[in-house]
């Protein structure tokens, strides 16, 4: 894929973290080589979270993410300085730009940013402005541990060694999940059974379909796609079994009741929670579902933020489906986008959706909280095969 056709949650995500004023937007624009963020010396200029996109060489498609100043005041700046903590969960990298003085701030980011297993890259910035910018920065290396990377967005000096600091610090395994895994291989047949509802617009597929499609197409795969009502009918026209079918979760019983014997099943959502997130947690989660009682709380959260449409999948059929099985009156709270509880523990469950809106790292995020509070959180395609009683069966 090329740089303006990735989706931008297969990007990796660069975030630009430091105080106000201390050049973050002129370096995202020296970076990306563009007029990306306002630059102004009034602090406090970036309000809001301000992403580009662009290809770095080595490393290919990738997102730059300039955020509000961690040191900003008032009520207004603790809302930005809350964004800025939001932008963490999504972060791979982290450039922290550094100021001479008083660096406790910075040293309580660069411990935050460690715990969350995030390189950080150090960066003293305005190298033309500073006439002892050397001894600032072996203080900086002092005080915080690691060696700063000298300079000047505005001369555009030491913007090469960010680019090379970065390669050294990219995820070993960044960029190797793959969608289908070992599931399949050249050659294979591969039958998608793709509902098209009002969930997917016409004329458009939805984006795991795409991404699925285009795996499969580069791995020499031979792929069949068809809806549900003309499973029977393709699976009489071809010469052999599908080694593989992938499915909408929403249709795993009707899929399961028709496919061959030799045929293995999973579904769009169950691949996607093994790409964007952790599936054997997810599965070992699952068995939750057996524990719930009438009286019980769970959490359904959504990536998109779309308006909710009829039959909706999160907020209509998957909830009907736990009620049918748990009783009418257990509660069901639902989220979407980035709205996300710092506080899990009055829930037994958590129900989240494939992803594909999201980048890995901040799925993974989402389910080291939930991990660390104890509450077990599995995803769409997971629970609606728990439900269907037919878990067991399904490939991941």
């Amino acid at each position: 894929m090329d740089m303006n056709s990735t989706p931008n949650a297969n990007r990796l995500h660069i975030a630009i973290f430091g105080r106000c004023n201390s050049g973050k937007s002129s370096l995202i624009n020296a970076l990306t080589g563009q007029d990306t963020a306002l630059v102004s010396a009034v602090p406090g200029t970036t309000t809001d979270l301000v992403n580009k996109t662009m290809e770095i060489h080595g490393i290919g498609p990738c997102v730059f993410i300039d955020t509000p100043g961690f040191d900003d005041e008032g009520e207004l700046g603790e809302m930005r300085i809350a964004r800025t903590l939001q932008a963490i969960e999504r972060t791979d990298i982290a450039l922290l730009l550094c100021e001479d003085g008083d660096l406790e701030e910075e040293q309580q980011w660069i411990q935050q940013l460690n715990s969350r297993h995030i390189p950080v890259i150090l960066i003293l910035n305005k190298s033309d402005r500073r006439e002892c910018a050397a001894d600032v920065a072996a203080r900086i290396e002092k005080v915080c541990g690691k060696t700063p990377i000298t300079v000047s967005a505005k001369e555009h000096t030491g913007i090469e060694a960010v680019y090379q600091a970065i390669l050294r610090k990219l995820p070993t395994d960044f960029g190797q999940q793959t969608i289908t895994g070992n599931l399949v291989q050249e050659g294979d047949l591969v039958l998608l059974v793709m509902p098209q509802d009002i969930q997917a617009p016409k004329g458009r597929l939805i984006l795991p379909q795409v991404q699925t499609m285009r795996e499969l197409l580069d791995k020499k795969c031979l792929v069949m796609s068809c809806t549900t009502d003309q499973l029977a009918n393709t699976l009489e026209a071809l010469s052999r079994a599908p080694q593989l079918i992938i499915t909408d979760s929403q249709v795993f019983h009707e899929v399961y009741r028709l496919k061959p014997e030799s045929s293995l099943l999973t579904s769009f959502s169950v691949l996607m929670a093994g790409y964007k997130g952790d599936i054997h947690y997810y599965i070992e989660s699952a068995a939750a579902i057996g524990s719930l009682t009438p009286q019980s709380r769970i959490l359904i959260a959504e990536a998109c933020t779309h308006a909710p449409l009829s039959e909706d999948i999160g907020r209509v059929k998957l909830p009907r489906l736990l009620r049918k099985k748990v009783g009418e009156s257990l509660h069901i709270d639902i989220v979407s986008g980035t709205d996300f509880p710092t506080d899990l523990s009055s829930y037994e469950l958590i129900i989240h959706c494939g992803g594909c809106m999201f980048n890995r790292k901040y799925v993974l995020s989402r389910i080291d909280r939930a991990r660390c509070q104890h509450i077990p959180m599995t995803n769409y395609g997971v629970a609606i095969a728990c439900l269907n009683g037919i878990l067991d069966k399904i490939v991941y």
